[in-house]
């Protein structure tokens, strides 16, 4: 497809003092802004907030679900030259695709509606975008040059929004409800039971059951997100907001702080991290210390590792060259505000031709939020959990104009919509084998539920 747009670069470094978290909320009226965010963790380099994509058309946007589709809207911009641009994203593609998106190639997995009916797919082209390297405490606007699509010249242009960005710092007042859990524990914990005579039955190894909580949030997303990163930082966070006037409906937004990668992929190289493995962390560093060797000697957690690692390998030994996948840092420990986790990751070199929309192909979604094998995984969550789960478990990230790409996986995510004054919903799940206890199980969510209650102040006492 012929490119209709051309990006030409134009790069101004702002002040030292850049005000970097509240940028989002002083751009907030501007359309379809999407950021991600490296707040806190390992690795921690470098953020993007973009913003006011360029139009493109309807058809092309709906396509947009699948790598076909996205590789035919990011061939719709092609660079031109311009300055340098810093940071890990260099203009291009920047989206995120719902988890009941599904695996590309295969047949479809049914499962109910998604109980607000959000969109798969949201997101552009950008050519508009704060870059931050969060290792130098540096900032840089970088503005699309050229005729794009009528926007004011670029001069103009970066007066508006240097303005913009140089007012006070303010957010507005949000407070929330009570907490509805759409999912009670006796429940959650027979489905687990259902799913380990699946697993003895022969019809899978391991699956990741969630379940759903949601309640009552006034004030804007921008807000509720600036303290979801105040009290919850983690390497990969995200937030997209959308609505009517950007094609997507019903309005709605993501507010992500995820701590897992999905993918990256540059010069023919792809890697991927699965996260399989959690225990509650303690505030007393000796028992805490405790809790970390204690899940890096656990065989449970170690066998759901060694499954989702040996899935990862199968699904990017599709792209790879013969021989090109190995494995790194397995297993290894990372720490989070409020949980441990494993991790290992999958490296693969790819064979001539392909790219990272086929990285994103072979891998969505994420092995450690479905399970193996993949689609009968798929197939029990969803008979289990009986509604869609949108954009929860599925992937946020871009893919640039050099071709390099990075995504993370929506979990320890909230997803709002403006319904009666707003309203947050977010899941928890884990990774179910033979050898799970439900009731162990079912403290693993809670674990993993507390921090995100935690960042908006709500109380742990669910209904």
């Amino acid at each position: 497809m012929e490119p209709r747009f051309r990006f030409q670069p134009r790069v101004f470094e702002l002040e030292r003092k850049f005000d970097w978290p509240g940028a989002l909320w002083k751009l907030r009226g501007h359309r379809l802004p999407i950021l991600l965010d490296s707040a806190a963790g390992e690795p921690r380099c470098a953020s993007v907030l973009a913003f006011d994509p360029l139009p493109v058309e309807p058809q092309c946007r709906d396509r947009a679900r699948s790598p076909a589709g996205l590789r035919e809207l990011w061939s719709q911009l092609s660079p031109a030259s311009g300055d340098p641009v810093p940071g890990p994203f260099h203009g291009g593609l920047l989206c995120a695709l719902a988890y009941d998106c599904g695996a590309a190639g295969e047949r479809p997995v049914f499962s109910g509606p998604e109980p607000w009916g959000q969109p798969l797919f949201v997101g552009g082209l950008y050519v508009d975008f704060l870059v931050r390297d969060e290792v130098q405490a540096r900032t840089w606007l970088v503005l699309g040059d050229g005729p794009l699509d009528g926007r004011e010249p670029v001069a103009a242009r970066f007066e508006r929004i240097a303005a913009e960005l140089r007012a006070p710092p303010r957010t507005g007042p949000a407070q929330s409800g009570a907490i509805r859990r759409h999912t009670n524990a006796p429940t959650h914990m027979a489905r687990i039971e259902s799913l380990r005579q699946s697993i003895a039955r022969g019809d899978l190894y391991q699956a990741n059951l969630a379940h759903r909580f949601s309640a009552r949030a006034s004030g804007d997303p921008q807000t509720w997100y600036g303290r979801l990163r105040a009290a919850n930082p983690a390497p990969y966070m995200g937030f997209v907001r959308w609505g009517a006037e950007d094609g997507f409906e019903p309005a709605g937004a993501i507010l992500s702080a995820s701590p897992e990668l999905f993918f990256e992929y540059a010069d023919g190289v792809a890697r991927t991290r699965p996260i399989k493995g959690t225990i509650a962390r303690s505030a007393d560093p000796r028992l805490d210390a405790a809790r970390a060797a204690e899940l890096l000697a656990s065989e449970k957690d170690l066998a759901e590792l060694a499954m989702i690692v040996d899935l990862e390998r199968n699904d990017l030994g599709r792209c790879a060259l013969p021989g090109g996948v190995r494995v790194e840092g397995w297993p290894t420990l990372k720490s989070y505000s409020k949980v441990h986790h494993l991790m290992a990751d999958v490296v693969a070199r790819l064979r001539p031709g392909l790219d990272a929309f086929d990285v994103f192909g072979a891998l969505f979604p994420g092995g450690s939020i479905t399970g193996a094998p993949k689609l009968a995984a798929m197939d029990r969550i969803a008979a289990l959990e009986g509604e869609g789960r949108g954009f929860f478990c599925g992937s946020l990230g871009f893919v640039d104009l050099r071709g390099n790409a990075a995504f993370n996986i929506l979990i320890r995510t909230f997803l709002w919509r403006e319904d009666s004054g707003g309203e947050l919903s977010f899941r928890v799940g884990g990774g179910i084998t033979w050898s799970s206890k439900a009731q162990a199980e079912e403290h693993e969510t809670l674990a993993k539920a507390e921090g995100m209650f935690a960042a908006l102040g709500w109380s742990a006492g669910a209904s």
